[in-house]
């Protein structure tokens, strides 16, 4: 497959979109959420046709899913990136030399960005916002499970983009298939980063075949830490809201870690997962507390499979420890660095998780449930970056940025 007067296009639109003025990239945005919300009908018609090609007991049954509801989300969140302010020429150092240049260092757009997804439909008005706003053409290479609906969404999108003037190869869908992927992932004179997003196996094969930069957004494996002092009464509710809340998503909890002092507490900490049927896969410990407390269909011993398992459903791994210490340690074994939690009263603990942790979003006496661009007041997000270089955790506006340095001078040359 020969996709390079595509990958040749997206390179020449992001030349010229560096030149477009940010008020323009605003207007485009409002106008876009108003119109995405007018197609409401049409967009869900398109979706319906790829939930109906895959299971609903499928985890990813309910992040392709767009409802009303989500769609209404979706604008909201093109209108708060509108409402940013653009990183663009933002200067973040300068400097006088002794010999009278003046350097001055500067926010630029990455260029093209490819970004790889799977059942993820929002993805695709997400990516295009944020590559808007931060001067960058994108690559959008959705599956083939939301072919119809990423296929819709640029449609709806393509009448936006040329009233306000712009180069639709601004923003390209790929062909839903492999052959596209493998060629984005060679695309090495077109492409600057990609970032894929989606499952493990995703993003192994993204890392280990792509031939352009990657920026890797891991898999969450999320781990809440029930410490000797955590309060019961907020302990509960935090781990029902970082369990249910939407369980397909990176941010969901996977696995519980209980001190032993606290075992006595297990079945009331755990009792509002019942109501919503969370499947508990418990170790010794934690099976023997539960067991005559939480419903029997419910309960099962938990193998060493459970644990850095990343489940998208009503299942949660449960994890006796004796200490501070230990918690640290299963989490570093199991962890996927993205979030991690403590419950607890205890400072000197608190303190400790927080900085020992390695995680992209650390949190104390919170739900996991906020790693979000969103929720973060970035808008929107490009993905939760897991890695260490460029950027880390959820990726808006500033993380698709890198920078360049301006040097003026009045005729200097160098000497030596």
């Amino acid at each position: 497959m020969d996709l390079t007067p595509l990958f040749a296009a997206a390179q020449h639109a992001s030349r010229t979109l560096v030149t477009v003025p940010a008020t323009t990239i605003d207007a485009l945005l409002r106008d876009l959420a108003g119109t995405m919300v007018a197609e409401t009908d049409f967009l869900l018609a398109e979706n319906a046709r790829d939930l109906a090609l895959m299971p609903e007991a499928d985890p990813r049954h309910d992040r392709l899913r767009l409802t009303p509801e989500r769609l209404a989300g979706i604008a909201a969140d093109l209108r708060t990136v509108a409402g940013l302010p653009s990183p663009l020429g933002q200067v973040l150092a300068q400097k006088d030399l002794p010999n009278g240049l003046h350097l001055s260092k500067v926010r630029v757009p990455l260029g093209v960005i490819g970004i790889i997804y799977e059942a993820r439909p929002n993805v695709t008005f997400d990516s295009l916002a944020l590559c808007l706003k931060s001067g960058n053409a994108c690559l959008l290479k959705g599956g083939s499970d939301a072919a119809f609906s990423n296929a819709a969404l640029l449609a709806v999108a393509a009448p936006v983009l040329a009233r306000h003037g712009l180069d639709p190869a601004v923003a390209t869908l790929l062909p839903p298939d492999r052959a596209a992927t493998a060629a984005l992932l060679a695309a090495v004179d077109y492409v600057d980063v990609l970032i894929p997003r989606g499952s493990q196996s995703l993003i192994n094969y993204v890392r280990g075949n792509a031939r352009v930069p990657v920026i890797e957004t891991g898999a969450g494996v999320v781990h809440t830490f029930f410490d000797e002092t955590g309060d019961l009464t907020s302990g509960a509710a935090i781990i029902a809201n970082a369990k249910t809340r939407r369980v397909s998503v990176c941010n969901a909890l996977d696995c519980l870690l209980l001190h032993q002092r606290r075992l006595a507490d297990l079945p009331a900490l755990l009792a509002p997962l019942a109501a919503t049927k969370v499947q508990l896969f418990a170790d010794a410990p934690a099976y023997a507390m539960l067991a005559g407390h939480y419903p029997a269909a419910l309960l099962a011993p938990a193998t060493d499979a459970h644990f850095g398992t990343e489940f998208l459903a009503l299942k949660m791994a449960v994890k006796t420890v004796v200490s501070l210490s230990e918690a640290l340690d299963h989490i570093a074994r199991y962890g996927s660095k993205h979030s991690e939690a403590i419950i607890s009263e205890d400072v000197t603990n608190i303190e400790t998780f927080l900085n020992a942790v390695d995680a992209a979003a650390v949190y104390a006496n919170a739900s996991t449930a906020f790693t979000d661009g969103a929720q973060f007041g970035l808008g929107a997000e490009i993905g939760i970056s897991t890695q260490k270089l460029h950027a880390r955790g959820p990726m808006g506006l500033e993380e698709l940025t890198s920078y360049k340095w301006l040097v003026r001078g009045t005729g200097q040359v160098r000497s030596s």
